[in-house]
């Protein structure tokens, strides 16, 4: 692979550096080499902008005459020299700062999960949340109460491009990456994505400032996001079926299936191939050390397909 001077570049919110839906076709906004970051800002959930004074912005996407349904607002895709299918892209986040402002809701909807607990014909409750990225405390003032949040802020939407034809939602997570919404992928976390297609194609959005493993009510504390800063880095040595990060409290594999069970062997089968890897053991081996200091928890189970995230943490275990 060639060598590259690294270089930092900046991605500005406008119509034509977004979208809401997956595609191998679309025309990347920005090609960079590896080794390269890349700084955004972000949208909110809901396709705009509201600064503090003033009024809020609406934002579309680019390929909404492709789009025949609602999709996240993603920046992107950009183009990595020199990656091909069959390769990882390992993306570093290096820095992300939330917005001031955020918002969560629960009920009054028919999804599944509103189905099963009774919520899907109450009144919808929205929590709006004042963010403080300087103090990490998120504030929300609801009728008579105030809730207060330590912040943990994450990008729920990291994604290559997929390998199959057509338009592709943002909501189910997939093997190249997409709506993950794990809350562990913080800052100095390490993303590894399969590369699916030339050149990667990888888009970013969703912006979360806080949420719990499951993402119970469909949505985290959903914000905009003043800074997200990501190195990309070609792996020709690394060959992933799914999605694996290194981050601070350690090691994960992600799962993910419609069905939970599924996505719990697929977290598995990903970790036990890690602890092989890491400590020069046989399949069951690794299960049975696995069996000791890794955590399975479940990733979301609102966005269709189910994810389940099996955790390694750092230093459990000598060799």
């Amino acid at each position: 692979m060639k060598e590259y001077l690294n270089e930092i570049h900046t991605i500005k919110v406008k119509n034509s550096n977004l979208h809401g839906s997956f595609s191998n076709q679309y025309k990347p906004i920005l090609t960079i080499n590896s080794g390269d970051s890349v700084q955004y800002c972000t949208i909110d959930i809901g396709w705009g902008y509201s600064p503090k004074e003033g009024n809020r912005v609406h934002y579309e996407s680019r390929e909404k005459e492709n789009e025949t349904e609602w999709g996240h607002p993603m920046i992107g895709p950009i183009a990595i020299r020199d990656a091909k299918p069959g390769m990882t892209l390992e993306i570093t986040i290096n820095e992300i700062v939330p917005s001031w402002y955020g918002r969560n809701c629960a009920g009054g909807s028919k999804e599944w999960h509103n189905n099963k607990l009774g919520l899907s014909e109450v009144p919808k409750v929205i929590l709006d949340w004042d963010l403080n990225s300087k103090n990490e405390i998120g504030t929300c003032h609801y009728k008579n109460k105030t809730f207060s949040v330590s912040l943990k802020p994450f990008m729920g939407v990291m994604s290559n491009a997929p390998s199959e034809p057509g338009i592709h939602s943002t909501i189910p997570p997939r093997y190249c990456g997409g709506n993950i919404d794990c809350k562990e992928l913080v800052k100095g976390s390490v993303l590894y994505l399969p590369i699916a297609v030339e050149n990667a194609l990888f888009s970013v959005g969703d912006g979360h400032a806080a949420q719990g493993d499951g993402e119970v009510s469909g949505t985290a504390i959903e914000c905009p996001m003043e800074m997200v800063d990501l190195t990309f880095v070609v792996r020709e040595d690394m060959h992933l079926k799914m999605p694996r990060a290194n981050t601070p409290v350690g090691w994960i594999t992600f799962g993910l299936h419609e069905d939970l069970n599924e996505a719990t062997i697929m977290a598995l089968e990903g970790m036990l191939e890690l602890i092989q890897d890491l400590y020069h053991v046989d399949k069951v081996e690794a299960n049975a050390l696995a069996s000791i200091f890794v955590d399975l928890r479940i990733t979301q189970i609102v966005n269709s397909v189910k994810g389940v995230h099996a955790v390694l943490p750092h230093g459990v275990i000598q060799s």
